[in-house]
């Protein structure tokens, strides 16, 4: 029987592992200058076979949660990533981008409490991005 490996779980260089983390970095800092509040970026490596990083953010409405979820989209090129796929509930209360090593939810305030990412992935260590 052959196996076939997914590339989400093929060991990462040092390279792609610091191009991610970087994408994770701009991207929580875009979502910051796009007026979203409490961001956080999750180094899920080792715990995640999916994703290297995780970044959480709360959003303040429908449209400024789009159009700061849009913002690291046409952010992604400019590191070397792509929009894999993205999806959002019908009442837009929940936007989540994947860009394969990097996942980005923004969640509008109630949603973000009901899904607790960031107890769920309690272990992870947490990247500082804040600019100086």
């Amino acid at each position: 029987m052959t196996h076939i490996q997914s590339t989400s779980t093929k060991p990462k260089s040092p390279e792609q592992r610091e191009s991610a983390r970087a994408f994770a970095i701009a991207s929580a800092r875009s979502l910051s200058d796009s007026q979203c509040s409490d961001t956080v970026v999750l180094d899920l490596e080792g715990k995640s076979p999916v994703a290297d990083f995780l970044v959480i953010t709360t959003g303040t409405s429908d449209r400024q949660m789009k159009s700061a979820a849009d913002d690291v989209i046409e952010l992604a090129p400019n590191t070397g990533h792509a929009l894999i796929r993205q999806a959002a509930d019908t009442r837009n209360t929940w936007i989540v981008s994947d860009f394969g090593d990097v996942v980005v939810h923004v969640f509008e305030p109630d949603t973000r409490a009901f899904y607790d990412l960031e107890l769920l992935w309690g272990d992870a260590l947490r990247v500082a991005w804040q600019r100086d």
